[in-house]
């Protein structure tokens, strides 16, 4: 079976080297690469490296080398095509079929990579001939030094029709390669009125190459230089060039990505040269459209977080938004983006020719967080003067953070979006004639989003939000009955346990929404822990089991004294939002909050239990058979949080 290079090259990009090759050696992340004891040779001090950027392993000991399919191939016994069809399915891409179609169009590319460079050539020999003159005055205008034309390899489009085909005609490239390469176009009828029977796509435009990840030019654009309907014009797509999936500078920018660890995504092709000659090479640019789907995931390669650096301007603030919808169902943890937003009216060209470098580091260190980005996107224009329209901000703010697929990011935006809620509003849903636009990301803590969500776990936290009247009693300020302060760590812990329990006897509809997160969860306690267990069992066999049928399913499997103490006023005065009584919302945020911090102790355990599993196997075999586990428990385990229906409110609101 054969393999198109261009497929090859997508595997090998979308496949981590350090991903395949970390599942049968315990890697070290030491700066931008890894490193670990080489599988292929025996040693005692690591010499074998992982560089994920360059696509490479490499071994100083034994000089054992490759890509991902290369390691595939030797650490598994897989043939080639193997190896190849085993890493397609993990990256989710379909292995095309070897057809003598494919091998044909291969060929073509290879060709096809040759004609553009000798039209690269060809425009660059006509920006130094005598009649680009105007293009180089308007280089020279836009403070570009000749090195830096050089190697962005600028050029000229001549304003004279016939004259590229004619030129690339007597160097043996005919008619049809310039078709498919996108620099001319037959004419519509066959023919005009000249005799020509081809349109040349560019004229009277300095010309930028635009290349693929490996360097090779694909595509090009050309900035007008006299009056045109279109400033910038680029390479219809063509069977080198998808423009959706290209970023201008990409070649360059991945090394310097990887010396500096820092990635700008700017809106053209001069901010982009302006940015590289004033020391920030690792600049990039999306070719005429919005930032893609598939130009995010290219950046991600790079680096966790690139900045998108967009003009001052109402349409760079409508570009901005625009990526934020794109970037929310596909961000991952660690993965996400950071909005540089300029002042108005300048971009990075025009600032670093006005005020220079530091200015432009000095508006680069202050971007802001995506989550920031959504807050003020969602919440522009808006007032919340009446109960409506604030509760009309909630319902978007859900709608906005659901298509965030990863439970634990998901989970995160929620409650970052309802802290900013909280302190925008006052956290009682206030905020009486006060318009959104005016919050600034910086308030009070106040309310329970902007309180509780920054120190969840404190035993000593007041639990009584903010925003209620003196002399209000709130349904969750602790009941001084209760000596908690003075709990003992286990009694604390114990207690919590019941308090969970108690609010999914009393509130089945709970229990039944989060039935797939809670059956992953395991409670310290072991009666406890059986307990969830049974009430998860038992919902799985009747859904829609009422609170008095999910008592009698405990005290039939002989749970009864328990039963009792978890439905007993000291459980009860503890944790409010257990009771019966309790609004629905209320129940399920509290069980969401203590259930996450249950979690959170289980990875602890779970941690110490990879510590220990680690000390007594040092072999390779037992650190694949760790990884393995490890991965397996990363697989089963998420947040037990249902954020369609998460509420903050909810702990106010209760009775």
């Amino acid at each position: 079976m054969s393999f198109t290079p261009e497929f090859l090259d997508e595997l090998r990009a979308r496949v981590p080297v350090s991903g395949v090759v970390g599942r049968k050696v315990k890697l070290i992340k030491r700066g931008r690469e890894f490193s670990g004891l080489c599988p292929f040779h025996n040693e005692k001090s690591p010499s074998f490296t992982v560089n994920d950027d360059k696509g490479f392993y490499h071994c100083f000991g034994c000089g054992a080398h490759g890509d991902v399919i290369t390691f595939v191939t030797e650490t598994e016994g897989l043939t080639f095509p193997e190896s190849v069809e085993r890493l397609a399915e993990q990256a989710g891409l379909q292995v095309p079929k070897g057809s003598r179609e494919d091998i044909e169009l291969s060929k073509k590319r290879a060709s096809l990579y040759d004609v553009m460079e000798e039209i690269s050539r060809w425009f660059e020999e006509q920006l130094a001939a005598k009649g680009g003159q105007e293009a180089r005055d308007y280089v020279n205008r836009r403070g570009l030094r000749g090195e830096t034309v050089s190697r962005f390899r600028l050029g000229f489009a001549p304003n004279q029709r016939g004259l590229l085909r004619k030129a690339m005609n007597a160097r043996g490239i005919g008619d049809e390669q310039l078709v498919d390469v996108g620099v001319i176009k037959p004419s519509e009828g066959g023919g005009r009125n000249d005799g020509d029977d081809f349109w040349d796509y560019f004229i009277n435009r300095l010309m930028f190459p635009i290349t693929d990840r490996r360097g090779r030019i694909i595509a090009f654009g050309g900035r007008a230089l006299g009056e045109s309907k279109a400033k910038y014009l680029n390479s219809p797509d063509t069977t080198l060039f998808h423009k959706g999936k290209v970023l201008y500078n990409l070649a360059y920018a991945r090394q310097a990505a990887h010396d500096l660890g820092e990635v700008i995504v700017t809106e053209g092709y001069m901010d982009v040269i302006a940015l590289s000659q004033a020391g920030f090479p690792a600049a990039v640019a999306p070719l005429g459209t919005a930032v893609t789907e598939d130009q995010i995931q290219e950046l991600w390669r790079m680096v966790a977080e690139p900045t998108l650096c967009l003009d001052g301007d109402q349409a760079g603030i409508r570009a901005a938004y625009r990526v934020v919808e794109r970037a929310l169902p596909i961000i991952k943890p660690g993965k996400s983006l950071l909005f540089c937003t300029l002042p108005e009216g300048e971009d990075p060209d025009s600032l670093i020719q006005t005020q220079g470098a530091t200015t432009m580091r000095e508006h680069l260190s202050r971007a802001r967080p995506l989550s920031e980005m959504l807050w003020k996107k969602t919440i522009e224009g808006l007032k919340l003067d009446t109960p409506e329209r604030r509760a009309a901000l909630k319902a978007e703010l859900r709608k906005q953070i659901s298509v965030i697929t990863d439970k634990d990011l998901s989970f995160e935006y929620q409650k970052e979006m309802f802290r900013r809620y909280d302190t925008l509003t006052g956290g009682s849903g206030g905020a009486s004639g006060q318009s959104a636009a005016a919050y600034g990301g910086q308030g009070r803590n106040t309310g329970y989003g902007a309180q509780n969500y920054q120190k969840p776990y404190n035993k000593n936290t007041n639990w009584k939000g903010a925003g209620r009247g003196k002399g209000q009693k709130n349904a969750y300020e602790p009941d001084p009955r209760i000596p908690r302060a003075s709990m003992p760590p286990k009694m604390l812990a114990r207690r919590q346990e019941q308090v969970l329990l108690a609010a999914l006897i009393n509130h089945p509809a709970v229990l039944s929404k989060h039935l797939e997160d809670l059956a992953t969860l395991r409670l310290p306690s072991k009666d406890f822990d059986v307990v969830l267990q049974e009430l998860v069992d038992a919902v799985v066999r009747e859904p829609d089991l009422d609170r008095e049928a999910l008592k009698c399913q405990l005290c039939d499997k002989g749970y009864s004294r328990l039963v009792d103490e978890l439905l007993g006023p000291a459980v009860l005065d503890h944790g409010k939002f257990a009771r019966p009584a309790t609004d629905s919302y209320a129940a399920e945020h509290g069980v969401s909050h203590i259930a996450a911090m249950f979690r959170e102790k289980q990875a602890e355990r779970e941690k110490s239990i990879h510590s220990r599993e680690f000390a007594a196997n040092m072999d390779e075999t037992g650190l694949a058979q760790l990884e393995e586990r490890k991965l397996h428990r990363q697989e089963v385990s998420g947040v037990s949080i249902d954020l369609d229906s998460y509420d903050p409110d909810a702990f106010e609101d209760s009775h």
